[in-house]
């Protein structure tokens, strides 16, 4: 697996002092980085060995894109821009900005062709592009990659299928060949659905990606995801969040547990991870919930929220 350092741009910003803000590596060798950025000054990257989506979080509005005596400016908040591995590009920075970075290695963008476009990767290139806002990357970047803990456990799926959602996206939006529809027909076979469900079940504890679920199925990622959301009304990630609410009740419901020991039962790396999470599914705090089975109208009020 790649290294941070691997990637090129990541390690040039590295090298330069750029304020790193977080980092992470998942999926098939995605990684994804943040920055801050103040001041003024000039920056030149030489071709990278990978293609990089920016999104610009906060701020951005005093940045361009360099090209020779003239420049594309960058509109801001939201902007995105894309750069193809191999693309040299000079930038000017002035004021603050907050950078989100998807650094993608080739062979994953390529994987995505093929399952998307249907096409032979060695024909299709991803172009350089800006975009000033694209509502179907900002929704993906917004609701389910800055909201999480990227380093948690337990919130691993839901940043890996982001992550498989934002380059089939890049590839059927911004390769240079139009793309065709990709049609999902159906939903898992039942005795696929159900060695998902039994591997989830025994692994609820660990650390679990879309990629080891597609495995299980027999499926690329991409097409995984969509099989199963249409088999069982919920994607991965949620299904295997509620799966891992479910356990956790029932060892809440046991008694005499502490909290850290039923947060690592069920996959959370933390206390107050698994607490938010569980209250997100529950309506209730893991405590309030160990407290409610002497009143039948919370118990009560619990399966209705959960149901």
């Amino acid at each position: 697996m790649l290294r941070l350092q691997d990637y090129a741009i990541f390690s040039h910003l590295r090298q330069s002092g750029v304020p790193l803000q977080a980092s992470t590596r998942f999926g098939e060798g995605l990684a994804a980085a943040l920055w801050e950025r103040a001041g003024r000054g000039h920056y030149r990257y030489n071709p990278a060995n990978h293609h990089t989506l920016s999104f610009w979080v906060a701020g951005g509005a005093g940045f361009r894109r360099l090209r020779g005596r003239s420049y594309d400016p960058i509109h801001g908040e939201s902007s995105l821009w894309v750069v193809p591995a191999g693309a040299p590009t000079a930038w000017e920075a002035a004021g603050k900005g907050r950078l989100l970075h998807f650094y993608i290695p080739m062979p994953v963008f390529e994987s995505r062709v093929v399952e998307t476009l249907d096409a032979d990767p060695s024909l299709i290139s991803l172009r350089e592009e800006g975009l000033q806002r694209d509502p179907a990357l900002e929704n993906i970047i917004r609701s389910m990659v800055l909201p999480l803990s990227w380093e948690e456990p337990a919130d691993r799926i839901a940043l890996t299928q982001a992550g498989e959602m934002l380059t089939t996206y890049l590839a059927a939006r911004c390769s240079e060949r139009p793309p065709r529809a990709l049609l999902i027909r159906g939903g898992l076979a039942p005795v696929v659905l159900r060695r998902v469900q039994e591997y989830v079940e025994a692994h609820l504890e660990q650390d679990l990606t879309i990629e080891d679920l597609a495995a299980v199925a027999g499926l690329s990622p991409y097409h995984f995801a969509h099989a199963f959301k249409r088999s069982t009304g919920f994607g991965p990630y949620r299904y295997v969040l509620r799966r891992r609410t479910e356990r956790a009740k029932r060892l809440l419901a046991a008694g005499k547990i502490p909290l850290s020991d039923v947060a690592q039962a069920c996959g959370f790396g933390s206390q107050s991870h698994f607490s938010a999470r569980f209250r997100e599914v529950t309506g209730l705090t893991p405590r309030q919930f160990g407290r409610c089975f002497d009143d039948r109208s919370l118990v009560a009020r619990v399966r209705t929220h959960t149901a």
